[in-house]
């Protein structure tokens, strides 16, 4: 089979679960991988044939990517502001939105020595970048997952970051109590009520971490409440907090800042959705 065989057919399978962009995306992604060669010279070379062993990993790949599998997970990395992170299915794929988020917390919160506190580490995609974009921060993550905490650590040393790593749920009053106090705290927390499920992406429900995805449907702002409460024991003076929210709970968030005595801003990310705030004391 030739690359361009391998790549035509990896797309057509793809179109029953994709929209074609989406597909032929993905297809490229795996194609990539798989041959360690760009697409431009995948062109160039379209006639050359694949190896038997790539051949034996492309069925593999075809067999999860047409069973749903994101193709993060299947080549096990993904992107973050533009550094390669490792991902598995104890970690939540990297995002745009919080790209997002993270860039607003460098630009908004960069000051000095800050001591930053990240709530939810997942990959490491957010302490990483934010010690990467201010070398001189004191970075602090926690997650409740020890998993996910080793993919972490596994990334700290892959982009020579040191992060300071917390095992333990932040739900956790005691827990809370043994964190630093902040200058710059940043999350993205489980946002997504159970009754919410069927809207999401098969593969996203099928895939990915259910704990760093979803709270009870009748408490969905648990995870602000407790970020709420720790801020006005935790956060030091001229602080700020910076959240990734439900697109549909904007004004929630907002009203449940205002309840502790938070000065808020909403703000909308590149799709026009409200989908983060900063909250400061």
């Amino acid at each position: 089979m030739t690359m361009q065989e391998a790549s035509y057919e990896l797309k057509k399978s793809l179109l029953g679960i994709y929209d074609p962009r989406e597909a032929s995306n993905i297809a490229e992604w795996a194609m990539e991988d798989l041959t360690g060669i760009n697409h431009i010279d995948r062109i160039m070379h379209a006639h050359r044939i694949l190896t038997e062993e790539q051949l034996d990993e492309y069925h593999e790949y075809v067999l999860r990517l047409t069973n749903g599998m994101p193709v993060q997970y299947v080549t096990g990395y993904g992107y973050f502001m533009g550094l390669r992170f490792r991902v598995n299915e104890d970690v939540l794929i990297p995002r745009p939105e919080t790209e997002e988020l993270v860039h607003w917390a460098i630009e908004e919160g960069a000051i000095g020595q800050p001591i930053i506190l990240d709530i939810g580490t997942g990959s490491g995609c957010i302490p990483i970048m934010m010690k990467k974009k201010i070398p001189l921060a004191d970075v602090h993550t926690l997650d409740v997952s020890g998993a996910a905490i080793t993919v972490a650590k596994d990334n700290a040393r892959i982009h020579e970051t040191d992060i300071n790593f917390h095992h333990g749920d932040f739900l956790d009053a005691g827990v809370r109590s043994r964190l630093p106090a902040s200058q710059l705290i940043i999350s993205n927390p489980p946002y997504i009520p159970i009754s919410e499920k069927e809207k999401i992406h098969p593969n996203v429900v099928q895939f990915e971490p259910h704990l760093a995805l979803f709270v009870k449907n009748e408490d969905p702002l648990l995870f602000y409440r407790a970020i709420a409460v720790f801020g006005k024991e935790k956060l030091m003076e001229g602080g700020r907090v910076f959240l990734e929210i439900n697109e549909d709970l904007g004004e929630a968030v907002v009203q449940l800042a205002i309840s502790f005595g938070y000065n808020i801003e909403l703000k909308k990310d590149l799709q026009g959705k409200d989908r983060m705030v900063m909250m400061t004391l």
